[in-house]
């Protein structure tokens, strides 16, 4: 049986569908994004050395090896399979009837930035039904994906398994927006320079318990399309929002900036929060419901400002 919020989700996500007009350009940009994607690898297939035959005296492994080849409808040399994770997409998008929540300008955005940076360290906040497509086309990085419903990381799970995703919890409902919004100059939240100090400083704002991959990695891309946001008692985005920005600012040096997406921004929180905590002198670029900003590190850069 479905979970409560399962069932919210389901029924966002289906009345976002009847909403959208833009669902077959959102297939074909699926389709186009996968399919520039293959051509590439094949190309690279294609161009890379033959491997070397097997030295063996055996003429029965030979002709073992030659059958199988037949069958798969090769000759004799062996080409690399396609990507699971790519695969994967492929079947997924074909077979199903159900788009991503974004619209295609807005999966555009971060699209752009994934062709120019990928393969990366891409951590999404949410796991959904476009979570095959962003790990399809991050192939050869790392997406990890973070998800308040158990159940729901289940469901996904069984359909796509080699998705890498997490269990998090959130301490914040929606109601405390607005006093959690003047934490934005208080020291403990806008005077750490990492998250885990922000944490210790008693920072509402700092998210607690999140797997150990969060800490271990540097993160290129995050994206904040989660948790849950249209009910009064739904946690709300405030505090990914928050942690998305002090990931990015705790980046070593020398490792480049990292682009954060917000979803959502037509809606009150996602709209201050992120020019809040993201700040408006790091914005990039908005389409339609999506902010992109520009984050540099603050790391050993001591008296840079929370915001520019």
């Amino acid at each position: 049986m479905s979970s409560p919020m399962h069932v919210r989700k389901a029924i966002h996500f289906a009345s976002l569908r009847a909403q959208g007009k833009g669902g077959l350009a959102l297939r074909l940009l699926l389709a186009a994004a996968l399919a520039a994607f293959l051509l590439v690898f094949a190309a690279r297939s294609l161009t890379s050395p033959s491997p070397s035959p097997p030295s063996t005296s055996s003429s029965r492994l030979q002709d073992e090896t030659a059958a199988a080849a037949a069958e798969c409808g090769g000759g004799g040399d062996k080409q690399e399979g396609l990507p699971l994770a790519v695969a994967e997409a492929l079947v997924h998008y074909t077979t199903s009837n159900v788009t991503p929540q974004q619209t295609a300008d807005e999966i555009g955005v971060s699209l752009r930035v994934l062709q120019r940076r990928a393969p990366c360290n891409f951590l999404v906040f949410g796991l959904g039904f476009d979570s095959p497509m962003w790990a399809a086309l991050n192939h050869g990085g790392r997406t990890v994906f973070l998800e308040e419903d158990a159940s729901w990381i289940a469901s996904v799970r069984s359909k796509h398994p080699s998705l890498e995703s997490y269990h998090v919890t959130y301490d914040t409902v929606l109601t405390e927006s607005d006093a959690l919004l003047e934490l934005r100059s208080h020291p403990a939240c806008v005077d750490q320079p990492d998250l885990a100090s922000a944490a210790e400083a008693s920072c509402r704002l700092a998210l607690r318990g999140l797997p150990q991959v969060f800490h271990e990695l540097e993160w290129d891309l995050i994206m904040v399309d989660a948790p849950t946001g249209w009910t009064p008692q739904s946690p709300g985005r405030m505090g990914a929002i928050y942690t998305a920005g002090m990931a990015a600012r705790a980046r070593r040096p020398g490792r480049g900036v990292t682009d954060v997406f917000v979803h959502d921004v037509d809606r009150p929180v996602e709209d201050a929060f992120s020019k809040a905590f993201l700040c408006e002198g790091y914005l990039a670029e908005q389409v339609g419901r999506i902010r992109h900003f520009v984050i540099p590190s603050h790391r050993e850069k001591d008296g840079t400002p929370f915001c520019p």
